[in-house]
């Protein structure tokens, strides 16, 4: 296979599971990354250069990254052949991710360990975004065969991914990864407190 693939699904929707799969299959895979990563695709879309311009070119794979989701257009005209995943779930489902998400992040800003701005919880406006995105998604790739769809909280199997990546299925078992778990304030008496 040449060119990139890109996870153009929302986060909370598989999208560390994708990014452990991929990374299982060879590629070599960029996950979120922070807002460092976040502000130099930005910077080149404000530039108008390529969406991946300051980023190491060794990467093969994107996910969680909300500019790669919302632009795959772009992406698509700037890396032609690339191929794109789009990640998704049952939407109460991902609301409700989303939910627990914000609430963690809420008691980790409490802690003093989180200094990041997705502390609102908002169902109808994540419901608008979830909708959005299904119809702009559905309608770029209508009668196209470089788009998986694929939810992985339901799906968790190599066969239709390996199949797209065109890599064998690997001799282990599906990757799943970032399941929910309750929020733990760091103990201060072991932590240096780098986040």
């Amino acid at each position: 296979m040449s060119g990139l693939v890109f996870g153009i699904g929302l986060n909370k929707t598989a999208t560390s599971t994708l990014d452990a799969a991929m990374s299982t299959l060879g590629f070599r895979s960029l996950h979120w990354g922070g807002p460092a990563i976040r502000q130099r695709i930005e910077r080149a879309m404000v530039e108008r250069r390529p969406m991946l311009d300051g980023l190491d070119t060794e990467y093969e794979m994107f996910s969680d990254i909300l500019a790669i989701a919302q632009y795959f257009d772009v992406l698509d005209r700037q890396y032609p052949g690339s191929k794109f995943i789009y990640t998704v779930r049952d939407i109460d489902d991902w609301i409700d991710s989303r939910r627990r998400h914000v609430e963690k992040n809420q008691q980790r800003a409490e802690a003093g360990e989180y200094t990041g701005n997705f502390t609102v919880v908002e169902p109808d406006k994540w419901r608008h975004e979830w909708t959005a995105h299904e119809s702009f998604v559905r309608t770029f790739f209508a009668e196209r065969d470089d788009l998986l769809t694929i939810d992985l909280t339901t799906e968790s199997s190599w066969e239709r991914l390996c199949e797209f990546v065109e890599r064998p299925v690997p001799d282990e078992a599906f990757p799943w990864a970032n399941k929910y778990q309750p929020f733990t304030p760091a103990d201060p008496s072991t932590s240096s407190g780098a986040q």
